[in-house]
């Protein structure tokens, strides 16, 4: 039982690094990052960056390499992130017509960033 709580712990803390660390990264691409770990009804979105263009909805996954994080995003996660981002969208003064993407953001073991942009092919 101890186990599994403390892989749980680390699990936790490793993915609030890649979460920041993936934050940062977009920081320093000029966005600002609205909100942390937004929660909708379809689910949770990890990062919510703004710039002048429009929003980019964030999906961090952190793993191995950069192969075992992409492979651990599926249809049916995709399809939670859309159903919340739309609720987030519904507060926006542009509505359903604001300017959104959908990144994919690997962190693989060595802490490395990998973002793949328009990752669920969403414009």
């Amino acid at each position: 039982m101890v186990k599994r709580s403390v892989r749980g712990s680390v699990s936790f803390y490793a993915g609030q690094a890649a979460e920041f660390q993936v934050a940062s990264d977009y920081e320093r691409r000029g966005y600002s990052i609205a909100h942390r770990r937004w929660r909708g009804a379809g689910g949770e979105i990890d990062l919510i960056a703004r710039n002048a263009e429009g929003l980019v909805f964030i999906e961090v996954k952190k793993s191995t390499s950069f192969e075992v994080a992409a492979a651990r995003i599926n249809r049916r996660q995709t399809e939670r992130i859309c159903a919340s981002a739309a609720q987030f969208l519904e507060n926006e003064p542009g509505g359903q017509l604001t300017n959104v993407r959908f990144d994919a953001a690997l962190v693989d073991g060595s802490g490395a960033v990998q973002i793949i942009e328009n990752a669920f092919g969403h414009t």
